[in-house]
């Protein structure tokens, strides 16, 4: 059973300011539950586009979200290459070449149902083969990273991705078990990783292995690399007045979101009675909020999986050749 309780459900979709004959882009559609709200507000003109790359997540559409409804186009594939993508669905209109959509929507991360089924091997709960891609036709696993990468490398990944301050510690660990034996499942990492931590360390701050397995899964699926690309993208395939909804769950994801949303911002420093932008400073989006939006004590109640939640919208411009 694929079950999955959406984060932000109601905040992230408003935020695209849904039109019911727009097109829209659902670049994580998961569990269903963002891109459900988004077709109940399209009409018969309206347009969803969804994308994932896990045949979990497609095939529970297919079955539950909207079978047979025109409205709804699946796409098996990750969301860095949305603008490749959209140029072979049929309908979404061009613009020099660039597909033109009126939203996007991004829940980065794993979802529930990855987390819940052990043999995935996302989560440190449950003894599984070592794996961790959310596209399972992918080459790279977790087993191979941490049976072949060299010590220094796994290093960086667990310090930069996992901000694990016993990273040295840790992936020393592991090259003195390799060496010796293959390293195969969740169960083995999961007491090298413990054995890395100081055992003071290791009674603080939640499960001692929760750090090492982001890491590992962030580094499997290349998923900062991909938000990067996919943001980049989005902005690009926006049309004037369209929005866009990204929900970050950890600090480094945020940062990447805040950084690139504000690099579009308007740095224009022409004189406002100017016609047109002359100085190239002239942005391509607005922030529609300045903080990040965060879960409600209402849904943290129903769901802790919301807790470093965080929601930011932008909105694209028109140029002021356009009339703005």
């Amino acid at each position: 059973m694929f079950h999955h309780i959406t984060v932000l459900k109601k905040e992230a979709t408003e935020g695209l300011r849904i039109r019911p004959d727009g097109i829209y882009v659902d670049c994580t559609l998961g569990g269903g539950g963002h891109s459900s709200v988004i077709l109940s507000r399209l009409g018969e003109g309206g347009r969803l586009i969804a994308f994932d790359q896990d045949d979990w997540a497609l095939d529970n559409a297919r079955r539950n979200l909207a079978p047979d409804d025109p409205r709804l186009t699946l796409v098996k594939s990750n969301f860095r290459y949305i603008e490749q993508k959209l140029r072979e669905v049929d309908g979404v209109p061009q613009v020099n070449g660039v597909p033109q959509v009126d939203g996007f929507l991004f829940d980065i991360g794993v979802s529930s149902p990855q987390f819940d089924e052990g043999e995935r091997g996302f989560s440190y709960n449950a003894d599984a083969p070592l794996d961790m891609r959310m596209d399972q036709s992918a080459a790279l696993t977790a087993r191979e990273i941490v049976n072949e990468w060299p010590e220094r490398e796994i290093s960086r990944i667990l310090f930069q991705y996992g901000e694990e301050k016993f990273a040295r510690r840790i992936a020393s660990v592991i090259g003195e078990a390799r060496a010796n034996t293959p390293i195969e499942t969740t169960g083995q990492l999961v007491e090298l990783i413990k054995e890395g931590i100081p055992a003071a360390a290791r009674r603080t701050g939640g499960h001692p292995a929760k750090r090492s397995f982001q890491a590992l899964r962030i580094a499997v699926n290349d998923e900062l690399g991909a938000l990067e690309e996919g943001l980049h993208a989005a902005v690009r395939c926006l049309a004037p007045g369209g929005r866009v909804s990204v929900i970050t769950f950890h600090s480094l994801e945020d940062r990447i979101c805040k950084q690139i949303l504000a690099s579009y911002v308007e740095k224009c420093t022409c004189p406002p009675d100017f016609p047109m932008c002359v100085c190239g400073g002239q942005g391509q989006l607005k922030l529609i909020n300045r903080k990040p939006i965060v879960a409600s004590p209402e849904e943290l109640d129903m769901n802790a999986r919301a807790r470093s939640a965080k929601l930011r919208v932008a909105e694209k411009l028109e140029t002021r050749a356009e009339g703005k």
